[in-house]
């Protein structure tokens, strides 16, 4: 039995499930969230406890059991506590600011960059971080559904990764940046 998949899954007050044959909606006070159920994998709800069972031993739904029930606990999280992670913006000259659903990035570019913010998602931009320079801007990626929320933070990122020589760039708030030497004069 896998040691994931057997766990329970508490639903808080306020949230709502719903179980269909092929998948399950979760909706609750930060937003609404849908896990797909493969094959071989039966959801159950007892008395606000979530349960997942699978229906044999083959290798595949052995595999799935643990990950279908690691999904549908961070939808039902996600619905009642949300996501969040923040990125750092540094480097001299980059601007980070909200305009109307799209994020408007100064990078370093010779034009700005447009991202548009996707449904679901909410991205707030802090001028203060706990680094100690003065040129970084913290934005912060919130919303109910952990893949939505990781996937657009990744997708800023990747548009400044940080600079290996300099460290300037996007990164998130959490990771370390080393830095190499570069070359030394003669």
């Amino acid at each position: 039995m896998s040691r994931i998949g057997k766990m329970p899954i508490e639903v808080p007050s306020g949230v709502k499930v719903t179980i269909e044959k092929e998948r399950v909606l979760v909706e609750g006070p930060k937003g609404t969230n849908e896990t797909p159920i493969p094959r071989g994998i039966q959801i159950s709800l007892s008395e606000n406890v979530l349960l997942a069972k699978r229906e044999n031993d083959q290798k595949t739904t052995r595999a799935l059991h643990g990950l279908t029930r690691a999904l549908l606990a961070n939808s039902v999280s996600g619905a009642s506590r949300g996501f969040e992670k923040a990125l750092d913006l540094v480097g001299i000259g980059y601007r980070a600011e909200m305009r109307g659903k799209n994020l408007n990035l100064s990078l370093g570019f010779s034009h700005p960059v447009e991202f548009p913010v996707p449904d679901g998602i909410q991205i707030s931009v802090e001028r203060e971080s706990k680094l100690v320079s003065n040129y970084v801007a913290t934005i912060k990626i919130s919303g109910a559904s952990k893949y939505r929320v990781g996937q657009v933070a990744a997708d800023i990122r990747s548009l400044r990764p940080p600079d290996a020589y300099k460290g300037k760039g996007i990164r998130y708030s959490d990771e370390l940046v080393r830095t190499k030497v570069g070359k030394k004069g003669a």
